[in-house]
């Protein structure tokens, strides 16, 4: 019994550190600024631990913290393929070499009426 206790605490313990030691909110717009599939923007929406993502080539995927680096980084299912992110969750860099920075809108232009 006292092994099953220490088994079911080990794995709670590992599911509460996943869920919560994604440290940063990825949920926004980004801009591929390297190593790009498509011209578009891409979309990440972050639900709890859990992401979803649209590519720059309009592909979708579901995205979660890493087994081993849940702080620092996700898994992207449908590529098969991990990312590093920031701490301020504005550069998500890929491990085939993509890159994608948050997209900051440029300012509208001023007008001057008179």
């Amino acid at each position: 019994m006292k092994r099953f206790s220490l088994m079911i605490a080990i794995i709670a313990a590992m599911t509460t550190t996943g869920a919560s030691a994604q440290s940063a909110n990825l949920t926004g717009t980004y801009q591929c600024v390297q190593g790009c599939h498509g011209g578009l923007l891409a979309y990440v929406t972050q639900n709890g631990a859990e992401l979803n993502m649209v590519t720059e080539a309009g592909v979708a995927s579901r995205a979660w913290p890493d087994w081993f680096s849940p702080a620092s980084r996700i898994w992207i299912d449908a590529f098969n393929i991990g990312a590093v992110y920031t701490p301020d969750g504005m550069t998500i860099q890929f491990d085939n070499g993509t890159i994608w920075q948050r997209f900051v809108p440029p300012p509208a232009p001023f007008s001057r009426r008179g």
